[in-house]
């Protein structure tokens, strides 16, 4: 009597994919609890009889590099100014993009968006496997979507989807989203660790075989990271993701890892009744609902990318009611303020120990830059004296430990920026700085900080 074959499992995390041969309850990668779950081994994963079929992304055999051809590999730019921007200049033909943000942001908007303007000239092919075709037609009427390239394809078999790209061979492929689709040979449930991992190889094998730029739109988890495992970003070309508050009109695009351009690019959108418009000049924008001669507000200049921003941060400093005064932020790191707080009571003398501090940056933007550090100090300086900063400064330039103001970088574009938006003068860390091209702002020197909060509260 035959004996049966038994299909050999592993315990794979949900949330990093670290794999075990018996169940944990808490993950010894991330951390993480109860997050195993019971799937084939990888070496399972393509029995013999699969339908899937590997490609390969060309000739086996080595070829010189002043042979291979770039014909037709131009970028497709889409027209949408603020995408081109953060994508390098376009989308970059049999590239695989990775397009994540909390749910309800917009992802599948923008993607919808962008078919219609690579659709011009090009045939897109749209797979969702959350909507049916008539909520896609619903929405896209809604947004002024029209266009006969456009073909859509509800499914989330790949055994299915695999076929229908190689039959309607399509410029541009969308995938909404990675988290949907499964492979029937795979017992795991969708959106599960061996689901994304392979479904986004086959993926990526078909686009770069086929030279089809591939969009895939991904969830994320509760600590704002793509659901799923690691190896998915490391797979792609490019990862963007859509951030921004819910509750506040404006996105921000963000590039987090590009292989055809450079990373940390922004672009900005304004989400209206008929889909997202691009901000041309968003510095204007985050500035204008600002209260000016209030205390604790200042603007800064970031750079996000290469995009120069005037942003305004807002400090709030009361007494505080608790034996533990709160901090909290919004959209500043939360460890940066532990710092500049301790810099202001010891190289500052502001005594903020029993006191409450809220510092949040208006607009639902979310600055990494330290070139935003001596904003933040003057802002709770300003709160904590309340006394009004100059509302016709802008100040820019890292704090150290030592209450130093050290130099930051494209000091030339802030300076630029600054006097675009009628600003007078800026604060920071001039010392040796000489402007190329004259600017008709006022660069007032700040090597401290307490410098910096005597030249910027009246």
């Amino acid at each position: 009597m035959k004996s049966k074959l038994v299909a050999k499992t592993n315990f794979v995390c949900q949330s990093c994919g670290f794999e075990s041969s018996k169940w944990l309850g808490k993950c010894p990668s991330c951390g993480g609890w109860n997050s195993f779950v019971e799937e084939a081994r990888r070496a399972d994963l393509r029995p013999r009889n699969s339908k899937v079929k590997s490609a390969s992304y060309g000739d086996s055999k080595p070829r010189m590099l002043d042979q291979i051809s770039l014909a037709d590999r131009d970028r497709m730019r889409t027209g949408i100014a603020e995408f081109d921007r953060v994508t390098g200049g376009g989308v970059v033909p049999g590239s695989l993009l990775l397009v994540g943000g909390d749910p309800g942001i917009g992802k599948s908007t923008l993607t919808l968006q962008l078919m219609q303007a690579l659709a011009r000239d090009r045939t897109v092919l749209y797979v969702s496997g959350e909507e049916s075709l008539e909520q896609i037609k619903l929405r896209a009427d809604r947004l002024g979507v029209s266009s006969p390239n456009i073909l859509l394809l509800a499914e989330t078999a790949l055994e299915s989807i695999l076929p229908a790209i190689e039959d309607a061979r399509p410029d541009v492929v969308v995938i909404d989203s990675i988290q949907t689709m499964y492979r029937a040979d795979l017992e795991s449930a969708p959106g599960s660790v061996g689901q994304v991992r392979e479904c986004g190889a086959e993926l990526m094998r078909l686009a770069k075989q086929r030279t089809v730029a591939t969009f895939l739109i991904g969830h994320v988890t509760k600590e704002g990271v793509i659901a799923g495992p690691r190896t998915l970003e490391h797979m792609v070309d490019t990862v963007l993701y859509l951030e921004g508050e819910r509750h506040h009109a404006y996105r921000i695009l963000r590039s987090v890892k590009n292989r055809f351009g450079s990373t940390n690019e922004i672009g900005v959108f304004e989400m209206r009744e008929q889909g997202l418009a691009e901000v041309a000049n968003p510095s204007r924008i985050f500035l204008s609902e600002r209260s000016a001669g209030v205390p604790g507000s200042v603007v800064v200049c970031s750079l996000e990318g290469t995009r120069p921003l005037l942003v305004e941060i807002q400090a709030l400093v009361t007494p505080t009611s608790f034996g533990v005064p709160q901090r909290n932020t919004t959209g500043f790191n939360h460890r940066r303020l532990a710092m500049l707080l301790a810099v202001l009571e010891r190289r500052a003398g502001l005594n903020l120990g029993m006191h409450d501090v809220f510092v949040n940056v208006a607009g639902g933007l979310r600055l990494e830059e330290p070139a935003a550090d001596l904003g933040v100090a003057c802002a709770i300086a300003s709160a904590f004296k309340n006394r009004a900063a100059d509302a016709e400064a802008v100040l820019v330039g890292e704090v150290g430990l030592g209450g130093e103001v050290r130099s930051v970088g494209q000091l030339e574009k802030r300076t630029a920026e600054a006097a675009k938006l009628g600003f007078r003068k800026v604060i920071g860390p001039f010392a040796g700085f000489a402007p190329a091209n004259k600017v008709d702002v006022t660069l007032v020197t700040a090597g401290f900080l307490a410098d910096a909060i005597g030249a910027a509260i009246r």
